[in-house]
């Protein structure tokens, strides 16, 4: 099954940016798209790493319009293939992406997947999660961690079997292996969200119809910035879309939130 793959990228150091490409590499990638919301497009050198590279300089309207770019190509060229939705702060050892692709190709009941993900550090990033409540969400940000702990660990799945595959509305948006035909049914990422929520939001559109799976076959590391939790502005725009995707899905009654 042909496979294509997609970074969204703004301001990325390019030796960083280089690092995630060359990894995609090592598969049989038919075509990634580097989607550049930069300034300027310095990045651009990019491209030359391989024929397999198509760069994009555009205008910033956020990480799930940028992605979108490169998904209508794709589906249009590869109708039914898989799409690689990356981050550029995500590398691996060897190739990781291989064996995902072949497990939809042995699951057609599986929309998307992902990999289990660990911080440079050696820790398991917990990628695999319910959906959130908006008090999930205020006591991540403003409760101390002794009087949450127990309720983070539900929404985050800690406690989970990580070493076992999960079926889960959740996947966390730094790497998700998509089954293009799923795409088609459910829809691309929702453009109202500039970044943060739109991952939650493909996921559980996808989770209605199809398995969306952690899948710990394979490994990979993710940087994990946490931009919001350092910086004010990204800290406002992460409030300010995920009062968006709970004006879309509900806050204190999301009915589907509580059946799955």
């Amino acid at each position: 099954m042909t496979v294509t793959a997609s970074i969204v990228v703004h301001r990325s150091p390019l030796p960083q940016l280089r690092k995630a490409v060359e990894c995609i590499l090592r598969a049989e990638v038919a075509h990634i798209f580097i989607i550049d919301n930069s300034p300027d497009n310095t990045l651009s050198a990019i491209a030359t790493l391989s024929t397999r590279i198509e760069y994009s300089h555009v205008e910033n309207h956020g990480f799930g319009a940028g992605h979108n770019i490169a998904l209508r190509r794709a589906i249009s060229l590869y109708h039914g293939g898989y799409h690689l939705v990356m981050n550029a702060d995500v590398w691996w050892e060897g190739d990781a992406l291989t064996p995902l692709a072949r497990y939809l190709d042995d699951h057609p009941d599986t929309g998307m997947i992902a990999p289990r993900v660990y911080y440079p550090d050696g820790r398991l990033q917990y990628s695999c999660r319910m959906l959130p409540t908006p008090g999930d969400m205020f006591a991540r940000r403003f409760i101390p961690s002794f009087l949450k702990r127990r309720r983070m660990r539900g929404y985050l799945l800690a406690d989970a079997d990580h070493s076992q595959a999960i079926d889960c509305p959740y996947l966390l948006g730094s790497f998700l292996l998509f089954r293009n035909r799923a795409l088609q049914e459910c829809g691309l990422f929702d453009e109202r969200f500039f970044m943060y929520p739109e991952d939650i939001d493909i996921t559980r559109r996808i989770h209605r119809r199809w398995r969306t799976l952690y899948w710990p076959g394979t490994d990979i590391i993710h940087q994990h910035a946490a931009a919001s939790r350092r910086n004010p502005r990204m800290f406002a725009i992460h409030l300010i879309n995920m009062a968006r995707y709970f004006n879309k899905w509900g806050w204190l009654r999301d009915e589907e939130r509580d059946r799955f």
